[in-house]
This record gives structure tokens, sequence and C-alpha cells, in this order.
């Protein structure tokens, strides 16, 4: 017997010995995910989600055993401009490129930036905070999770906003009567000057001032240029409404929270590599835009700063309203829009108008 259990024993040791010596298998996960935007790719904050945000993560998960097959559906392949979240949210795609600036009635609260125009055009500034703000807010990260979405960052910062228009400009009287079509919230920008606002986005703008819908619109540098607005608005004011906070990435919530940590971490960290490159190819580029569309036949005049305080100090505090309308519906606006001003001040802005102490 004794001879039997030192066999045993050996023979178990060996069992042991072995399993310690072999490397511990993983099995690797392949995951399927559809990325969605309502945007075509000619728009810089689609091209970075595809040639940054994806190669960003595929590189953070080499050797991770987990990799990604994407399907990438944009320009309104799945969803269209301010569909994003009602697609990402019911599972149609697992992540989309988010335009928080066209779905108010889901994600008011981010629209913030919209509502408080004249602050600061500093856009890589105003991107670094609001992304910030989307996850240690909590009115801000409440807001995503209400709709079944994770935040994951990669804030769409649009730069300082111009006004184009078939007409010149040289006083705000020269509005009077006007139709400008104008993103979402930024169309109460218009109130006080006479014009008429109307409500548009990118997809649409050149044909609508080609067939007299509108006189112009309200909008920035960067996708003015890929649009060919200056072809049919060629003349440029550059107001100074300010830098804007539009959206940025979001996960299906269910999706998101099945995921293994180190995938989770990996979309974060890309989000974050993402919008660093989205900014930094931002800056180099709108100065070059302006003069793109100069060398177009468009005209270009700034006005001064006795223009843009008679500009801001003629609107109707759009913000308190906004704030006021959140504050009635259980959100806490009012705290939303303090802390935003209070961050932005912080952080160097002057803004023409303090929104938040009126």
């Amino acid at each position: 017997m004794k001879r039997v259990f030192q066999s045993l024993g050996v023979s178990l040791g060996l069992v042991f010995a072995t399993s310690v010596a072999l490397p511990t298998v993983s099995f690797a996960e392949d995951i399927n995910a559809t990325i969605v935007a309502g945007h075509p790719p000619v728009f810089r904050w689609v091209k970075h989600a595809s040639q940054t945000f994806i190669p960003a993560v595929n590189a953070a998960l080499e050797g991770s055993g987990h990799t990604i097959t994407w399907s990438e559906q944009y320009g309104g392949s799945l969803a269209k401009v301010g569909d994003e979240l009602e697609a990402t949210e019911e599972g149609l795609a697992e992540i989309g490129l988010v335009s928080s600036v066209f779905d108010p009635a889901k994600l008011g609260v981010q629209n913030i930036t919209y509502f408080t125009p004249f602050v600061s055009r500093d856009v890589s500034l105003v991107a670094e905070w609001m992304d910030d703000l989307q996850t240690n807010d909590p009115v801000m990260k409440a807001s995503w999770e209400r709709n079944g979405l994770q935040y994951l960052g990669a804030a769409t910062g649009i730069d300082d906003y111009l006004l184009m228009t078939n007409f010149p400009i040289e006083t705000i009287a020269d509005l009077k009567g006007r139709k400008i079509g104008a993103p979402g919230p930024a169309v109460n920008w218009l109130k006080g000057t006479g014009a008429v606002g109307v409500s548009g986005n990118l997809t649409t703008y050149y044909n609508e001032i080609k067939t007299g819908v509108y006189d112009g619109v309200i909008v920035f540098a960067s996708a003015a240029v890929p649009g060919k607005l200056y072809e049919v608005a060629p003349y440029i004011t550059k107001v100074g409404f300010g830098a804007q906070y539009a959206g940025g990435l979001a996960a299906n919530k269910d999706w998101f929270d099945s995921l293994d940590g180190k995938v989770q971490q990996a979309l974060f960290d890309a989000a974050k590599v993402s919008r660093e490159a989205y900014h930094a190819d931002l800056d180099a580029s709108v100065s070059k835009f302006l003069e793109i569309m100069q060398s177009n036949g468009a005209t270009v005049t700034e006005v001064d700063e006795a223009f843009r305080k008679e500009w801001a100090s003629g609107m109707d505090n759009v913000a308190k309203a906004f704030t006021e309308k959140l504050d009635a519906a259980g959100v806490d606006g009012s705290a939303v829009l303090k802390g935003y001003m209070d961050t932005m001040r912080a952080a160097g802005a002057t803004p023409v108008r303090d929104w938040d102490k009126e």
C-alpha cells in the first residue's frame, strides 16, 4: 500500500508540476461593434472616429486576447443626423457619434454651450472641459444613462461659429427680415437681431441657400469648406459666437457593461486620443479654411467688440430660459449653467455676457 500511495503521490506531483509549468490559456474574444454617424466622413469628427478612434482601440487591445470587428455606418446609412442616439440606445449600433445638438429633447443639458454664446473661442478648451463634465457632473452623466448610453468621450468641439450670407452685413440692422439657418439651439442666437431663425443642419444648408429657403447660415469654417457653402453664401462675418460642444462618442450601456474591463478602458483611452487628434487637426486648419474660402471668392470681415456686445446684449437671456425649463422638468439646469460658466472663467475665458449672473 505504501508503494501505491508513493506512486500516486509521484503521479499527482507530476500533474501539479506540469500544470504549473504550462502557461495559462486565455481564449480570444472577438467582439462585433457597429459605429454609427449621421454625417459623412467628409466631416472631420467622423473622419477621426474612423481614422483615429478605431485604430487606437485596436492598438490598445493587441495582446489582450480581445479583438473588435468593426462595421462603420456613416452618412445616414444606418441613422440620420440626430438619430444616432436612438440607433445606439436600441442596439442597432454599439457605438454612436451622438450629436447632442440635434437631440435637445433627450440631451438638452448637454447643449449648455449653445445657450451661452460669446463665452470662449478656444475650441480645445471648451471640448476638454465639456468631456470632463460629461463624466464628473452628476446631471450631465445622468442624462446619458437615462437614455441607455455610456459616454466614452471624444468631444466634438466646434470652432468659432461664423455668419455666412448671400448679402453683406455692416450692421445688425442688415439682418432684419432675413431667413438664417442654424443648428438646433443656435437659432436662439438670432433673437433680438430681427432675423428669422430656421433650424437646419450641414447636410441641407447648401441647397437651401441656393434655392432661397435661407439667406444665410450660422456655421463654422471647418464645415463650410467641405460643404462648399462659400459658393452660395460668399459673405463671411466673424461675429465671435464662440466655440461649442456638439456631442461625442457614446456606447450602448448594456453592451458596454458586458465588456471585459480591458476593453472598456481601451474605449475610454481611444476616445481621449481621438479628441486630442481631432482638435489638433482642427486648430491647425481653421485659418487655412478661411483662406481657402477667400481664394474662392468669399469676402471675410470681422466685427468689432462694440458690434459683438450689441448683439449679445440685445439677445434674450436664452441661458436663463433654458435652465429654468430644465429646472421645471426636475433637471438641475441652473447648477449646470453655473458650473459651466465658473469652469470656463476659471480656465481663462472672458465671456461677453455672464449669462449665469443675471
